[in-house]
């Protein structure tokens, strides 16, 4: 049974930095595509990042150069370093896994090409 577990989310000013983690089990990144997605009220779940097991990246234009998602293969962690946080970053963060094809498509930002989910981690950022 696959499981994703994200863990990191808080609490932060704005201009102030988290780093997100997602551990797997019964699942390995070394063959797929992993993301971050997140939802505030409201609001559509939107592809924030993702990356391949070759270590290729994409981002939404809205956090690049502010986040950057890593992976530990070894550790089957998968990680979203966030600087430069701002209010309109506040949301619901979730890590997705999909099979590696998904990474080399346009629709890797899409939440329906993905198949597995974690339960969600809260990202609160105030000015």
């Amino acid at each position: 049974q696959v499981q994703l577990v994200e863990s990191g989310g808080d609490s932060v000013q704005a201009g102030g930095s988290l780093r997100l983690s997602c551990a797997a089990s019964g699942y390995t990144y070394s063959s797929a595509c992993m993301a971050w997605f997140r939802q505030a009220p409201g609001k559509e779940r939107e592809g924030v990042a993702a990356i391949a097991s070759d270590g290729s990246t994409k981002y939404a234009d809205s956090v690049k150069g502010r986040f950057t998602i890593s992976q530990d293969n070894a550790k089957n962690t998968l990680y979203l370093q966030m600087n430069s946080l701002k209010p309109e970053d506040t949301a619901m963060y979730y890590c997705a896994a999909a099979p590696f094809f998904v990474s080399r498509s346009s629709r890797w930002s899409v939440p329906s090409e993905y198949n597995y989910w974690g339960q969600g981690t809260q990202v609160t950022v105030s000015s």
